[in-house]
């Protein structure tokens, strides 16, 4: 059975019975006396029965609108709870959402960038909540597109359309190693110098990678590599464990205390650009909550992680 009839056509009745008057009812929704009269009708004929008598001097309800005022009443004692509950749960996620901040980032640049200027961030007195995705390079970019992420902090620009790459530094990529290794001797290396080493080198398809394999072609150099590794922190590890030396960004090394150390690689230097990634709203502009403006102010004030 359809329902021909909603919510303002019961407020309608409760108002005309409440009042015994059509035109005291229209002064109190505010509606002309005719739209009145012709939802009354509406409501008489969905229900099939007439609701009240009228005369020139008096509007009676009858028996009909007797029985349905109560089940008019609790009908809209329930739409108003829902639409309470709907609002407040609305509003209450508009306002998490305003206050929580989603970066996405590569995590190679978690330590020497992100940690300073979230520490930055709280210190200005911003309490907004933090979601952080450590993804891959094209994956941050995939996030910040997709509306996944309110920002990223990556180290290939344009890969997605609708997004700006704010450059903040570039750093090179470092050869990691035990600190007892052979290499370990010299201040600086070349790439030739690696040839006898037991290599470790970034996956194909890695930024890092993509990056090396450019600077190899331009030279016609190529590496003879022992592992290739998904993850920086993954190759990080080996080296600490002594299975071999790694390319690495500066960032992973320039903060890590006792672990590996590291020495600059030239002929060619090799390095990556690291920047802000956001998206643009379809009017081609920015519009960032005032957390994510702040927190993008706190990463440009980071200093790049420099060299010893």
């Amino acid at each position: 059975m359809r329902i021909n009839f909603d919510f303002l056509d019961l407020e309608v009745f409760l108002a005309v019975k409440e009042t015994g008057s059509f035109h005291r009812a229209s002064e109190r929704l505010n509606l002309s006396q005719p739209s009145v009269t012709r939802r009354i009708k509406a409501l008489e004929t969905a229900l099939g029965t007439p609701l009240f008598d009228r005369t020139t001097r008096a509007v009676r309800p009858t028996l009909a609108a007797k029985r349905l005022q109560i089940r008019a009443e609790a009908m809209l004692d329930d739409a108003r709870e829902a639409t309470r509950a709907l609002r407040d749960d609305t509003e209450a996620h508009a306002w998490q959402r305003a206050r929580t901040v989603t970066v996405a980032t590569i995590p190679t640049v978690v330590r020497a960038v992100l940690v300073p200027a979230l520490r930055a961030f709280r210190d200005a007195g911003h309490r907004a909540r933090l979601r952080l995705l450590d993804l891959a390079a094209n994956e941050v970019a995939e996030a910040v597109a997709g509306g996944e992420a309110d920002l990223g902090l990556c180290s290939l620009p344009h890969l997605e359309p609708g997004t700006v790459f704010e450059p903040l530094f570039h750093e090179p990529l470092v050869l990691a190693m035990p600190a007892h290794h052979p290499l370990a001797a010299h201040p600086r290396l070349t790439w030739a110098d690696l040839e006898a080493a037991t290599l470790i080198l970034p996956a194909r398809g890695t930024g890092n990678r993509l990056l090396i394999d450019e600077a190899m072609a331009r030279g016609a150099r190529s590496l003879r590599w022992h592992m290739e590794v998904s993850r920086s922190s993954t190759a990080l590890d080996l080296v600490a464990e002594g299975v071999g030396v790694a390319p690495l960004p500066l960032s992973c090394l320039a903060q890590s205390g006792d672990g590996p150390c590291w020495r600059s690689i030239e002929a060619p230097l090799v390095s990556r650009p690291i920047g802000l990634l956001t998206r643009l709203t379809d009017d081609g502009s920015r519009k960032d909550t005032a957390p994510v403006a702040a927190l993008c102010a706190a990463l440009r004030a980071v200093p790049p992680p420099g060299l010893q």
